[in-house]
């Protein structure tokens, strides 16, 4: 009986998993949680060692759970998008981790833009620079903190200093180097006409390597300090995105799937060429070769309602969620006149716009707590319903129905209200955290476990029953969505002047 364990490095906690490949069953997974630092307004950073010791904890309690010694093939790895951790020459962070939320750049994103021109910029990187990318925090440190960035060795993704530390490989994958904004997605190597007009030094990005490669070997100090043996196989992993895919099965074109997780994501597998791109949306690498994906990005999809939680006083009940679903549940569709803009840290998809804030229209007194968590529900699902119909017609890809993971699936009424927002039948994986799974699944691939892709996929995915649209919903979500996409646009100037 042979096993893999998948780390999934996210926004606010680490999941690690233990998948049992004979079986094709997860043996046992934990979570632990680190914060994110903000020192200052619209800084969004990360301590590195917090997601190592979060790891270590993961990990130790992961095997605790599995109380046996089923031998172990290797480790692989996903993580959050977009960040930039710089490391001095001993492998010693110079500064907090920035990562995705962060809005600090966005000056230095359309500086990007206009030296290398906004068109070929997006032809190159499947992408528009964004703040929070690690282009654009780059040239802020370059522009605020020169020092910090003239001391730096390298640069890392999250996930990858996670690797470092297991295994001392300063790498990153081609999937995850896409989200950067410094990759060339077709060529699959870092656009040296980019980082010549940003003025960036080329020798602190690390080496890229495929997904499913493996890249080192765990070293005997962090053996120690995990509980694990040396010499476990350590895969170079993926952006966390692409791992949920393979955790899930989407590793051909032809099917789509969302998630709402702390963001929601529209993601839609398509094959690499042609290459079609469009600025409101994301075209970057999966982790099959011969693969892109579309990605549609709302900022704050589960955030909205983990800030909301907080907001209303349930920050620390343990059934905080079941709580809000539950009252949202008795508050009839469109909240009784509530609209929620989940723009809370600004927006990508369809508005690419760090200045855009949140905001509920069409308060009054009678609305309460129910009324609200459903005003927020529904403005999510809204918001991915513009990212998804952009990455379809992009695509081009006729989706009969979706794959729905992350949080918000775990939610009966959620999962109803996203069926009748969306008017087609939605589809529960029941792969147990499908992103850190995934990232195990690479390194079974990687250590020769499956012959391939869709070998991998045939084994390992599981689905739930479809969820179908309500009729009786369906007219007034769309006049509601109609009034949804109308507001950004109108409200626009006044967003900008208060943010």
């Amino acid at each position: 009986m042979a096993c893999v364990l998948g780390v999934d490095l996210g926004t606010s906690s680490v999941k690690v998993a233990l998948y049992d490949l004979a079986a094709g069953v997860l043996r046992a997974s934990a979570a632990h949680e680190y914060p994110i630092l903000k020192p200052q307004p619209n800084y969004a950073e990360q301590d590195a060692e917090s997601w190592w010791q979060a790891t270590r904890s993961a990990i130790r309690r992961v095997l605790a759970q599995a109380g046996d010694h089923s031998p172990l093939l290797g480790i692989g790895l996903s993580g959050q998008m977009h960040g930039a951790l710089l490391l001095d020459a001993q492998g010693q962070p110079l500064a907090p981790a920035i990562i995705w939320p962060d809005q600090r750049s966005a000056a230095q994103a359309q500086q990007l833009m206009d030296a290398v021109g906004r068109e070929r910029y997006v032809s190159i990187t499947g992408t528009l620079a964004a703040t929070g990318f690690m282009a654009a925090s780059l040239l802020w440190l370059k522009e605020h903190a020169p020092d910090v960035l003239a001391c730096a060795h390298t640069v890392l993704l999250p996930k990858d200093y996670v690797r470092f530390r297991l295994c001392g490989a300063l790498h990153t994958d081609v999937s995850d180097a896409a989200g950067t904004g410094l990759l060339d997605i077709h060529a699959r190597r870092w656009s040296e006409d980019i980082l010549q007009a940003a003025g960036l030094p080329v020798h602190v990005l690390p080496p890229l390597a495929e997904s499913a490669a493996i890249v080192g070997q765990l070293s005997a100090q962090a053996a120690d300090d995990l509980g694990l043996p040396a010499g476990l196989l350590i895969a170079a992993g993926s952006a966390d995105q692409v791992a949920q895919a393979v955790g899930n099965g989407l590793v051909t074109p032809g099917r789509a799937s969302v998630t709402i997780g702390s963001g929601g994501q529209v993601f839609v597998p398509v094959p690499a060429q042609p290459a079609a791109t469009d600025p409101r949306l994301h075209r970057f690498n999966h982790a099959v070769p011969g693969l892109h994906y579309i990605l549609g990005a709302t900022l704050s999809a589960g955030l909205s309602l983990r800030w909301l939680r907080q907001v209303v006083g349930l920050e620390h009940h343990p059934d905080a969620y079941a709580i809000l679903s539950a009252e949202a549940a008795q508050k009839p569709p469109g909240a009784d006149g509530l609209i929620f803009l989940p723009y809370l840290t600004g927006e990508r998809t369809p508005y690419m716009d760090s200045a855009a804030r949140g905001a509920f229209i069409g308060l009054n007194a009678y609305h309460g707590r129910g009324h609200l968590a459903r005003a927020v529900m529904e403005g999510v699902t809204f918001s991915l319903r513009q990212a998804l119909e952009l990455a379809l017609e992009l695509g081009q890809v006729q989706a009969e129905g979706l794959l729905i993971a992350g949080g918000a699936s775990e939610s009966p009424f959620w999962r109803q209200l996203m069926a009748d927002v969306w008017g087609m039948p939605v589809q529960k994986s029941l792969s147990p955290e499908p992103a850190a799974v995934g990232a195990s699944l690479l390194a079974a691939l990687g250590a020769g476990y499956y012959a391939s892709f869709a070998q991998m996929a045939q084994a390992t995915a599981r689905y739930d029953a479809w969820t179908e649209p309500r009729a009786e919903s369906r007219a007034l979500y769309d006049e509601r969505y109609a009034h949804f996409c109308a507001l950004y646009p109108r409200l626009r100037e006044d967003l900008h002047r208060l943010a």
